[in-house]
Formats: C-alpha cells, sequence, structure tokens
C-alpha cells in the first residue's frame, strides 16, 4: 500500500530528508548537517504559508527539527535513525510517527489523553491529510 504522493511538495521535502538521513547514517555524517538544514528550511517554508504558526504542519515539522537538533552532538548520533525510518513510513506508505505525537499534545485534541486514545492515534491505517483530524 504505497502512499506515492508525487504531486506534494510536502512529500518532497520528506523524500529528500529521508536521503540525506541516509546518506548521513550510511555513508557521510555531512548528510546529517544537511538533513537539518533542509528540515529549517521545510519548517520556514510550511510557517510562511500557513495561517497561523500553531498550525499542525508547522507544529510537525517544528517538533521534527527538534528531534534532529537533540540528535546531532555525536553521543546521540544513533537517535538519528529514530527520524530516517520514520520519514521513510512517512515517504512511502504514509505513515507520520510525529504526527501522531503531536496530535497527542493538549492543544491538538479535543478529549482526555487516554491509552486507548494513544492506541487509536498510533494502530489506525495511514490517512491522506492529517491525522489530527
Amino acid at each position: 500500500m504505497l502512499m506515492l504522493d508525487v504531486k506534494d511538495l510536502g512529500w518532497w521535502y520528506w523524500l529528500v530528508t529521508a536521503m540525506l538521513l541516509s546518506v548521513g547514517l550510511l555513508i557521510d555524517p555531512v548528510g546529517l548537517w544537511l538533513a537539518v538544514g533542509l528540515t529549517v528550511i521545510n519548517l520556514a517554508h510550511f510557517a510562511l504559508r500557513a495561517d497561523r504558526l500553531t498550525a499542525f504542519p508547522v507544529q510537525v515539522r517544528f517538533f521534527y527539527l527538534l528531534l534532529l537538533l537533540v540528535a546531532l552532538p555525536e553521543a546521540m548520533r544513533w537517535l538519528f535513525w529514530i527520524p530516517m525510518i520514520g520519514t521513510w513510513a512517512q515517504v512511502l506508505v504514509g505513515y507520520c510517527t510525529m504526527a501522531r505525537l503531536v496530535s497527542l499534545l493538549p492543544w491538538n485534541r479535543r478529549e482526555p489523553l487516554t491509552w486507548r486514545l494513544v492506541w487509536r492515534r498510533f494502530m489506525s491505517p495511514p490517512v491522506r491529510g492529517s491525522v489530527a483530524d
């Protein structure tokens, strides 16, 4: 069940980011820095496009960038495997773990945080558009 959304600019940002993370982890660490740089551009682009900075796509990119920044120090580089695998999942099948995490933040949900809600968010199949809906 591939979800290759080649007409969506956001999909292309994620594809190149996944490629850069892969290169950074498997070939040359410069790819990790380039992935961070591209994520800054991705965030800025979606923030400028959004009607507000709290828009869900902006939040996802912001927290994704935070994860990459946490992983930058040499001792934390192993952490880059998580966004690399997750970004490939987003690109190939449309499953975005970060969006599901962000959707659980208090300002992004209308119901109390329960294990049932967490289960539903993480076990629901990928959707086109926002998982927050």
